[in-house]
């Protein structure tokens, strides 16, 4: 179902301006507005999932669900180049829905380095790997069912964002600033001390229940009833908490400003 709100800016008639909000269902990777009725849109934590897992990988990535610093090079590779697909085909549909001149302000993941096996950059995700791995070894979990299961989420470097904009080529970069994003907004970076405290309970409580709202689907249609959910956030929740005793989890979020070319640019 779709809504339009109409609302006005200014109680002076003389001034007034209409200002006509839309949301529309579907994949933001297939077209969602008409075309050129769009002045501004906003994305945010969404560019990051991508539109399928990358054809190929098969059990390439063993026991890790993601791209950790332990990832063979071909599973990289697969993860770049459907960032790359899915990041141009999303800048080409909204530049069919944007007006010329029309502005767009995008926030997503990201990794802090352009070299992507140097660092483990998502924890959250590594640990649910961990508490899998686990459930393998006591039996609970089916190695090959592991090996075969990928999350369909990458961290483009700042590079790569670039690059696909200049190559789709509809879009003026105007501004980009990155932003340290805490998990768990009640983090103080200011005061570690105070970060490892008894608020860790919460945060790594409220950290495993915000993965499991995204990884419960997948896990269910991965493994099927040979998988009890409850129990996995059980054990994932205290590695969190163990996680938290040394560090918080944060992720680096690029805010995009873009300004759709005119048919003269």
């Amino acid at each position: 179902m779709s809504t339009t709100a109409r609302t006005t800016t200014n109680t002076n008639t003389k001034n007034n301006i209409e200002c006509y909000i839309y949301g529309a269902p579907g994949s933001f990777y297939g077209r969602l507005f008409p075309n050129n009725t769009l002045h501004f849109a906003y994305s945010t934590s969404s560019i990051h999932w991508l539109s399928q897992i990358p054809q190929g990988l098969g059990k390439s990535n063993k026991e890790n669900i993601y791209l950790t610093t332990t990832s063979p090079p071909q599973v990289f590779k697969a993860y770049s180049k459907q960032f790359e697909r899915d990041f141009t085909t999303f800048l080409k549909l909204r530049a069919e829905e944007i007006r010329g001149g029309g502005r767009m302000v995008l926030a997503l993941f990201r990794r802090s380095v352009a070299d992507p096996t140097s660092k483990d950059e998502f924890k959250p995700i590594t640990l649910l790997s961990e508490t899998l791995s686990d459930m393998v070894a006591e039996g609970l979990v089916k190695e090959e069912d592991l090996h075969s299961f990928n999350i369909p989420i990458y961290a483009p470097s700042i590079q790569e964002i670039k690059t696909a904009i200049q190559s789709e080529g509809s879009f003026n970069l105007d501004k980009m600033e990155v932003a340290l994003v805490a998990l768990d907004a009640n983090e103080d970076y200011n005061n570690h001390d105070n970060l490892v405290s008894d608020k860790n309970n919460m945060s790594s409580n409220f950290v495993a229940n915000f993965v499991r709202a995204f990884a419960e689907p997948m896990l269910v249609a991965h493994f099927g009833s040979s998988i009890n959910v409850d129990v996995v956030f059980d054990v994932y929740a205290k590695k969190m908490d163990e996680h938290f005793s040394v560090e918080g989890s944060s992720y680096f979020t690029p805010v995009i400003s873009l300004t759709r070319k005119t048919m003269t640019n």
